[in-house]
């Protein structure tokens, strides 16, 4: 199939293995002090090691590669813990007390205290419970907390690339969960703005070609991204910036990132 995957140009890189810890389906090894894709079915083309090169080594490509494969990362994972190293010249890893998971997240966890992740598997995802404050007056504050969604649809995937609600507006690029996480959302960051909602680990290919042309067709006046604080939602940020930038608009880019708990951290 066609589809985005990594690409490791070997002679950027200077094999510092940073891409290699970066990675939590495992899908980069090294070879002959260089960095390599391990194997396509590895790669869930969400992009996590590209922000830990140094040298900008790591690219997208679009081109014919196996799908992603969730039980074989798994699998890998699981054999990898078990050898106790990640590849070539890494240092021994103590066997996990559990399997580790391929993508990440669904090893359980609860919070308050956070513990700690299980081998291989992404932050982003493990299943956890998170402590809430108890609403006094749940009725009378689901009144006075009207939707502030201006459009429909909000899928990034579904929504037009021009129409008359984008115009003299903000974009704000929003991960499906921020919504959810903060229970003020849609007052303090979708009031006055378009919200479009994706989630670039559920969601096929990239989102950049649509944002830019929402962007480029659109008397647009800002581009916010809202994302958790998750590995996963880099790519809806990578994707948004790229827009941004492709669209050739000088307007204002920002970047609000949420705690699993709906705190702004970033």
């Amino acid at each position: 199939m066609l589809r985005r995957i990594i690409q490791i140009d070997e002679e950027k890189c200077t094999g510092c293995r940073l891409c290699v810890d970066a990675c939590h389906e495992g899908a980069i090894g090294m070879a002959n002090g260089k960095a390599r894709l391990l194997r396509d079915d590895y790669c869930d083309g969400l992009g996590d090691c590209l922000p830990a090169c140094p040298t900008d080594a790591i690219t997208f490509v679009e081109r014919e590669a196996a799908p992603y494969d969730e039980a074989a990362v798994t699998a890998h994972l699981t054999a990898r813990a078990a050898v106790g190293n990640v590849a070539e010249g890494a240092p021994a890893r103590s066997a996990p007390t559990s399997a580790p998971i391929g993508c990440p997240g669904a090893a359980p966890r609860t919070l308050p205290p956070t513990p700690a992740p299980t081998p291989g598997s992404c932050p982003g995802s493990r299943s956890r419970s998170l402590s809430s404050a108890a609403d006094a007056s749940p009725a009378n504050t689901a009144a006075t907390m009207p939707s502030r969604l201006t459009q429909w649809p909000a899928q990034i995937k579904l929504v037009p690339v021009s129409a008359p609600y984008y115009q003299s507006r903000g974009l704000l690029v929003a991960a499906d969960c921020t919504a959810f996480a903060c229970a003020s959302f849609h007052e303090r960051f979708m009031s006055g703005n378009v919200t479009v909602i994706g989630c670039p680990k559920l969601d096929e290919g990239s989102y950049t070609d649509k944002l830019a042309a929402i962007i480029a067709a659109n008397d647009i006046t800002s581009v916010t991204v809202a994302r958790m604080e998750v590995p996963c939602c880099g790519g809806l940020e990578r994707a948004a910036a790229e827009a941004h930038t492709r669209a050739g608009k000088d307007i204002p880019f920002d970047v609000i990132t949420f705690s699993v708990t709906g705190d702004v951290i970033g």
